[in-house]
Order: C-alpha cells, then sequence, then structure tokens
C-alpha cells in the first residue's frame, strides 16, 4: 500500500513515532558527548575485567598493543538491540588491532538475561557484565555507550550512536601511537573499590541535592526518625511498559506502595532516582506526572548506586533509629515480603 493511501491517522503516527526515536537518538548522543568531554585524551584507566564466560581481560595489558572498542549495553535498551548487528560485525571484522568487548550495564539485568540474549541474537563478542567500576570509569549515563580507546592508551571517542562518526574513530583508534605506552599511561591507576554499604552498617555521613537545591544528609544526627531511601528510575514504568512489562509494573506497584506508607510522619523517606537516561527535568516530570511527594536525588553520576550496591530498581533500604540498614529489598522482593510496610503503618502518627 502506498503511503497516498494509508490512512492519514496512520501516516501522523508513524511519523510521530520517527520523530520521536530521533529526538531519543539526538539526546542520546548529546549526553554520551558530554559524559566523554572530560575523558577524551586522558589516559584509561588499567581495569580487569571478567566475562560471564570466565575469562579474564586485563585492559591495561592491551594498551600499547591494540585499540579498545567497548559498547555498554542492556538487554532492555532499544537502541542497544538495534545496533547489536553493526556490533557483531564490527567485532567479526576486528583483526588483531582491535578488542571489541561487550559491556553489560548490569542494571537491571541478571546472568541469564544476558545469556539468554546472547543467544537468541546470536552475539559472539567477550561478553562483560559490569559491576560499576567500568561504568564509573566512563561516565556512563546511556545505552548504547561507545567507547573507543586508541592503540596509545588514551580514550579517543565517547558516543551513543553506531554511525560514521564510530567508525571513523574505531578506524583512527588502531593507529593511534603518540609515541606508545607513556610513563603518564603507566601511572594511570584504576577507581579505587567502592565501599558498599550492607544491611547491619550505618548509613554513610553524606549528603545529595534533591530536586528543590536543598541538601539531604542521609544520616542526620539532629533526626532520630527511620529512614527509607528508595531507589527508582523515572522511566522504568513508561520505557519497560513494552519491553520488560513485568519489571514496569514492579516499578508501578512499587511507587504506589511508597506513596502510601510515606503519609507516617515519623519516618524519613529519600528517592534515590539512576542518572542512567536521566535528568533533572527527567525526574521532575516524573514528580509532577505521580504526584510523588518525597524528596528526590538524581544520582546523575552513579555513585550512590554502587555505594549501596545497588543493580536494580526498584530497590528498598529501611534503616531503624540509629541509622543502620536493618532491609534491603530488591525487585518483586518488594511486594512478595511487604513487612516493611505494615511496620511502616504502625508508626503513623
Amino acid at each position: 500500500m502506498s503511503a497516498q493511501l494509508l490512512p492519514a491517522c496512520v501516516v501522523v503516527a508513524a511519523t510521530l513515532a520517527l520523530g520521536a526515536t530521533a529526538r531519543a537518538a539526538d539526546e542520546g548522543q548529546t549526553l554520551a558527548q558530554r559524559a566523554g568531554r572530560g575523558l577524551i585524551g586522558m589516559p584509561a584507566p588499567p581495569l580487569t575485567v571478567t566475562t560471564i564466560d570466565g575469562q579474564t581481560i586485563d585492559l591495561g595489558q592491551l594498551y600499547g598493543r591494540q585499540a579498545i572498542y567497548l559498547k555498554f549495553w542492556a538487554t532492555w535498551c532499544v537502541p542497544c538491540r538495534q545496533q547489536m548487528p553493526h556490533f557483531e560485525r564490527t567485532w567479526q571484522q576486528a583483526g588483531p588491532d582491535l578488542a571489541v568487548i561487550a559491556v553489560n550495564a548490569g542494571f537491571n539485568d541478571t546472568v541469564a538475561d544476558v545469556r539468554e540474549y546472547q543467544r537468541a541474537a546470536g552475539i559472539t563478542m567477550p561478553m562483560v557484565i559490569d559491576d560499576g567500576r567500568v561504568a564509573a570509569a566512563f561516565n556512563l549515563r546511556v545505552t548504547p555507550q561507545h567507547v573507543v580507546i586508541g592503540r596509545d592508551g588514551r580514550v579517543s571517542y565517547v558516543g551513543h550512536l553506531a554511525d560514521e562518526r564510530l567508525d571513523q574513530a574505531l578506524k583512527v583508534a588502531r593507529t593511534a601511537t603518540r609515541g606508545g605506552v607513556t610513563a603518564e599511561l603507566r601511572a594511570a591507576s584504576a577507581p579505587a573499590p567502592v565501599r558498599h554499604v550492607n544491611v547491619g552498617d550505618a548509613l554513610p555521613a553524606i549528603t545529595a541535592k534533591n530536586l528543590d537545591g536543598r541538601m539531604i544528609r542521609f544520616r542526620d544526627p539532629a533526626d532520630r526518625r527511620p529512614t527509607v531511601l528508595v531507589f527508582l528510575s523515572p522511566w522504568c514504568e513508561s520505557y519497560l511498559a513494552d519491553s520488560r512489562p513485568a519489571l514496569a509494573a514492579n516499578c508501578r506497584r512499587a511507587r504506589q506502595q511508597v506513596e502510601a506508607a510515606a503519609k507516617s510522619a515519623r519516618t524519613r523517606w529519600i528517592g534515590i532516582a539512576s542518572g542512567l537516561w536521566a535528568t533533572n527535568d527527567d525526574l521532575r516530570g516524573y514528580q509532577k506526572q505521580h504526584g510523588v511527594d518525597i524528596p528526590l536525588v538524581l544520582d546523575e553520576s552513579g555513585d550512590l548506586f554502587r555505594v549501596f550496591d545497588v543493580a536494580q530498581v526498584p530497590t528498598v533500604l529501611l534503616t531503624d533509629e540509629r541509622g543502620r540498614v536493618v532491609r534491603k529489598l530488591a525487585g518483586d522482593e518488594v511486594f512478595k515480603d511487604d513487612a516493611w510496610t505494615r511496620t511502616l503503618a504502625s508508626r503513623r502518627d
């Protein structure tokens, strides 16, 4: 059927969908390039990663010998899936001067999810599930996010689109030597390990700025109320409605459950939103759309998710009156055991 014979509503809907896709692609490229501004030309850290098949890859040992192409991705990410043929083709044609590594962002994905997608899509390059270290080192902000490291061991490109800019960056990276691995590169260090806050630990004495611009203390000596930390994503309910409907439903149920429980004036609430594919404006839109009343913090860098060892949303952490973490519930555990909401309800004024 020709475009002239299509109903007008179908043509308009298709045009709007294409426009939305293009805007998302442009936004992704902008966010990725912004994340890479402080990285371009800098020595890449000597990280060691392990693939899901148990292979250890020492990136530091590759610097000076091979260019490296890291692609952050997720099984639920639509543009990641769209770009996978390009990614696999790059791996198949890489040759000895280019190492290609798929880095699953480790956000709302399990090893089983990754293996199933790998099998279904016929992906054969080395596959790593990040524990947060690689994301921290390369300022992960979107998926996919491409990071290209030249043979000289320096970051040469960060982007979102699989386009001619990426292809050119990969081509140039293979010949980038700049005198080989310098003393500066050899002195580069991997990010320090993150000390996780676990059940039984006290909340750390850190602060964060909420959407209103006010500083929030995670541990406030002047406030003896129990604290509940709610880890969320502002796009979980909407974006994942089609690709991961069960996860989207979990996020919606968590929000509704928090809304009911947060009526307790005897409990402190802090909502922590992932900075992956999210800005303060996105979080404000989420807050307005759903009437969220608890203070919200955008974890743009991902540091708070890493400190509390959170790899999926929704996740809820509860502390007692002394500020010690007593419960951590993730995913559908939030709903399988709702004793925490009953406990909070018993404290209501």
